[in-house]
């Protein structure tokens, strides 16, 4: 039998905090030190969780269910989007990797906010170092991959009766 509209957004909150979870962990426990793609991942990967929870506890008609599911999926497309420019950027060449610039949270102590939010859309060559992979995936990545099941589920959230 196939979960129901609620246990779908249930299971998508319950996939985003995890995902957060382990990157929390990474960051914490294995001292992996998040890029600014890598960021602006995150802040998509929980924005996908928070209309899946608002879609949860909200439980709206059809009409309202396919607003949700929309906004989950363009959240996932762009998150794609920004997973898929880090791993570009882990595929160029040395010679061709952009300058490193300053850790994240130094630039949002010292750089005005949108000098931050243009390296957090565009990456720098910090993005562009593989750091750790599993199974020879990047994290790039496995988020990618990710955010393909999170807009899987959001079109099915879409299209179910």
């Amino acid at each position: 039998m196939l979960p129901s509209v609620r246990q779908t957004n249930f299971l998508i909150v319950f996939a985003c905090s995890l995902l957060l979870a382990i990157a929390l962990y990474m960051e914490h426990v294995m001292g992996l030190v998040p890029c600014p793609l890598c960021m602006t991942q995150r802040v998509f990967v929980a924005l996908v969780g928070l209309l899946a929870l608002v879609a949860f506890v909200h439980h709206p008609r059809r009409l309202g269910r396919r607003v949700y599911a929309s906004l989950g999926l363009l959240a996932a497309v762009i998150g794609g989007g920004f997973s898929t420019r880090q791993l570009w950027l882990q595929s160029l060449p040395p010679d061709r990797v952009p300058a490193c610039g300053p850790d994240l949270y130094y630039m949002l102590d010292v750089f005005p906010f949108l000098d931050t939010l243009r390296v957090m859309i565009t990456g720098d060559g910090n993005c562009a170092e593989v750091s750790w992979t599993f199974l020879g995936v990047s994290i790039p990545g496995w988020t990618l991959l990710a955010f393909v099941a999170l807009a899987a589920l959001n079109v099915w959230q879409f299209v179910r009766r």
